[in-house]
């Protein structure tokens, strides 16, 4: 696994707005404390959320959008992207797969963290359809997509944009995680930027208790310290 010193540049690739506020926000808000540069591509713009049903539909995907720029900013992180793709209707398309690669292409990360592509029968509100999808395309285009220069020859072509080779990628909510980042003193940052998200969790008013609870679990699968939050993630080498 590469040293947080080697990498330079990392990607984030969810499906909705707040999907790696939930996952990693936290782990994101270190990297950027270490000088990582951070860049979130959202795939959907989010507009099948929301709770208020006085809120017009054609207003959340400009809410969600704000919301997420508002979140990643709460983690230091300012380069948030957005493919623009409809909420509930995500697959693994040609068209996704290629601006997936456009993007990594364009930041060139050593590090891409992704929603898991498998389901998780024992935590189904983690494989919503969409993050599947999103996590599938990702991988996709991590591998073979975005280092094959005959792939998507537009973006070549078209676009100037030359191959890239991402080295290591980090799955969120995998079933079987292989390491874990103690984000303690972190919790404030992601709440915050969980808080951001107010058409999503406004309602929740167990919000950093039910946080607290997850986030505890994953230290105690980790062997840390009493006291101690983690999150969790699979890593995986793809040089």
């Amino acid at each position: 696994m590469l040293a947080d010193s080697e990498v330079h540049r990392a990607l984030v690739v969810t499906a909705h707005p707040d999907d790696v506020d939930f996952g990693a926000g936290a782990t994101m808000a270190s990297w950027r404390q270490q000088g990582i540069e951070v860049t979130y591509c959202i795939v959907t713009d989010g507009d099948a959320g929301g709770f208020d049903p006085t809120v017009p539909r054609a207003q959340i995907p400009s809410i969600r959008r704000a919301e997420q720029t508002a979140a990643a900013a709460a983690c230091g992180v300012t380069d948030v992207r957005f493919l623009g793709y409809r909420d509930g209707e995500l697959t693994v398309s040609h068209d996704l797969r290629r601006d997936i690669s456009r993007v990594s292409r364009q930041v060139r990360p050593q590090r891409v963290v992704i929603q898991s592509p498998e389901r998780n029968w024992e935590r189904i509100y983690s494989s919503h359809p969409d993050h599947l999808a999103a996590g599938e395309a990702a991988i996709q285009a991590v591998y073979p997509d975005a280092r094959n220069p005959f792939a998507h020859p537009t973006l070549l072509q078209d676009e100037g944009l030359e191959d890239w080779a991402v080295p290591e990628v980090w799955v969120m909510a995998a079933k079987d995680p292989n390491h874990f980042v103690d984000v303690t003193d972190f919790f404030d940052a992601k709440i915050a930027a969980l808080r951001a998200h107010e058409s999503q969790t406004g309602h929740m008013d167990d919000l950093v208790e039910r946080i607290e609870g997850w986030l505890t679990i994953n230290a105690k699968a980790a062997g840390f310290n009493q006291g101690r939050l983690a999150e969790a993630f699979m890593v995986v080498s793809t040089a």
